[in-house]
Order: structure tokens, then C-alpha cells, then sequence
């Protein structure tokens, strides 16, 4: 893991992808009222892990807002195989979100918006800013953002990298900049975006590595060898025009985060300590109140 930054620091949490991770990494977790608490405190310990191994100097978390009209316009059928959230996983969120709020970590979710071209836009944003962002998440449409300000952390890497332009060339062979189209080519089962037939990863990545891009493949589409793919490539040539527009995440949506609101506080320690009474987490109660001693003493006082 990187060590504290010399300049500003964005961390970006995909919140979705991180609660789906708590809850199915913790089977069987309840309060002592019985509710359920596993995606909450997954969550918790993840968030903390994050932040003290990265320091960031600022940090958000970032929640899907539905699907982009604009998408669903193109494929109706866009994530359609997605289950629904699991019920006790939905009752946990706005736990989370009061985590979150007693942490002073700054949460946000747009109607209408998928939480990746949110992420998207503020990433670039923040980059052309000069600042360094983080995006925390295992979604692989985020390797298209990463570049010398832009990095991703992905949980699925236990080696815990902050994955530059080398990670993404040793997971596909490709350039950053090559991501959009190497998916494009190859689909996406978990969005339902269908790729060419009989063209899997490591064809898509020898063809963009031998044409540079979906655009010169098809320019020069004769050049490829395999009589099979030459004929799959021109007949699915729609298709993955289509993807490239699917694939590609959004980073021209207005820019309205401010550094300064999402710069890293102290979590409130009136708030945050009820939290986790209620939801009986007696380690963190305990990692808190040693923390503040002068006013945990205080409480125990009264």
C-alpha cells in the first residue's frame, strides 16, 4: 500500500460494491436487538483499513443512483439479470449512512446517476485539479480512468497495489486508454452487454494489441487472420459500436464537489459512540473510547 501523499489525496469509495462486499464476507452478524449488522460493520472495518493504510487527506463515498436513462435507451436490457438487494442488506444502509455522517465522512447520491460516472466525473475532475484520487472498487469499467493522478484499489488484490497503468497492462495486456475497447469486444455478463462471439480477453487484447483500436480493426478488418473472427468481428460490428457507448463512463457530468468540504475530520465521537452501542460492536466501542479517554470518562461520570 502507498504511504501518506506530499499533495492532496482523494479517496473515492464505491459504496454499493463495498456494502454488497461486507455482507457476503459476514454470514451471520446481529445487534442485541437482533437486526442485522454484518454489512455494517464489514463495511466499517473496510472504510477504516482504507484509511489508514492510504491517509487520504480527503474522502467521499459515492452511492448508485439508478440506471442512466441514456443506457437504458441504447439496451433496454442493461443490467436487467441484476438481482434485487438482498432485504437484509437494504435495512442496513441508512446505518451505514449514519456511520458515515458521524464520521464526518461525506456520502453523496444523484438521482438518475450510476455511482461509476459520478466517480468518473469527480475523479477527472479532481485530477485536472492536480489533486491524486483513489477509487476504491473491483469494478473493472474503472481501470479506463486510471493515468498518472488516477489510481484503483482494487479489494479483489490482496497484495493491496494501488493499480497504475502497470497493473492495468499485467490484468489485460492493454493500455488504460485501450480498456473501453477491450471491453467493448469482449462484453460484460454482469451488465448483460453481450462481446463478439469467439472473442474472449486474450483475443481482444492480441487484436487491439496488432490494430491499436476498435477503430483501425475495422478499418483494416481484412488484415485479421482467423477467417472465424474476421466474419464475427464484421457481424457484430454494431454491437460493439453500441458497447463502446455502454462501456464508456461518463466524465463530463458537472463538477460539484468542493476539495475543501470533503477534507478528512474526526469522526464525532457524540454520535458515533450510541452507534455502536446500539449495534453492539464492543471492539470499536473500545478502539473509540481509548481514543478520547478525557471524554469517555466523562460519559461514564454521569
Amino acid at each position: 500500500m502507498e504511504s501518506r501523499p506530499t499533495s492532496s489525496r482523494l479517496l473515492i469509495v464505491d459504496g454499493h460494491a463495498y456494502a454488497y462486499r461486507a455482507f457476503h464476507a459476514i454470514q451471520k452478524l446481529n445487534g442485541p436487538d437482533g437486526a442485522p449488522t454484518n454489512a455494517i460493520y464489514g463495511f466499517i472495518k473496510m472504510v477504516l483499513k482504507m484509511e489508514t493504510t492510504l491517509q487520504p487527506t480527503h474522502h467521499c463515498v459515492v452511492w448508485d443512483g439508478g440506471l442512466c436513462a441514456g443506457r437504458m435507451e441504447a439496451l433496454p436490457e442493461y443490467k436487467i439479470h441484476r438481482p434485487p438487494m438482498p432485504g437484509d442488506l437494504d435495512r442496513q444502509l441508512p446505518e451505514i449512512e449514519s456511520y458515515l455522517e458521524a464520521s464526518n465522512i461525506p456520502s453523496f447520491m444523484n438521482e438518475g446517476v450510476e455511482a461509476d460516472d459520478w466517480i468518473a466525473s469527480q475523479a477527472c475532475c479532481a485530477a485536472r485539479a492536480n489533486v491524486d484520487v483513489v477509487i476504491a472498487s473491483a469494478d473493472k469499467d474503472f481501470l479506463q480512468l486510471v493515468s498518472p493522478r488516477v489510481g484503483l484499489l482494487n479489494p479483489n488484490d490482496k497484495s493491496e497495489t494501488v493499480w497504475r497503468a502497470e497493473q492495468v497492462r499485467a490484468k489485460t495486456g492493454l493500455d488504460p486508454e485501450q480498456v473501453v475497447d477491450w471491453l467493448s469486444l469482449i462484453g460484460d455478463a454482469v451488465d448483460n452487454i453481450d462481446g463478439v462471439p469467439g472473442v474472449g480477453p486474450k483475443t481482444a487484447t492480441d487484436l487491439l494489441k496488432q490494430f491499436g483500436s476498435i477503430d483501425n480493426l475495422y478499418a483494416r478488418l481484412d488484415e485479421v487472420k482467423s477467417e472465424r473472427i474476421r466474419a464475427n468481428l464484421q457481424s457484430a460490428e454494431a454491437s460493439v459500436r453500441r458497447n463502446q457507448k455502454l462501456i464508456r463512463l461518463h466524465t463530463d457530468l458537472p463538477c460539484d464537489f468542493v476539495l475543501e468540504k470533503l477534507s478528512v475530520r474526526a469522526a464525532d465521537f457524540e454520535r458515533l459512540r450510541p452507534l455502536y452501542q446500539r449495534w453492539g460492536f464492543r471492539t470499536l466501542l473500545a478502539q473509540l473510547e481509548a481514543a478520547h479517554p478525557a471524554v469517555a470518562g466523562q460519559k461514564e461520570l454521569l
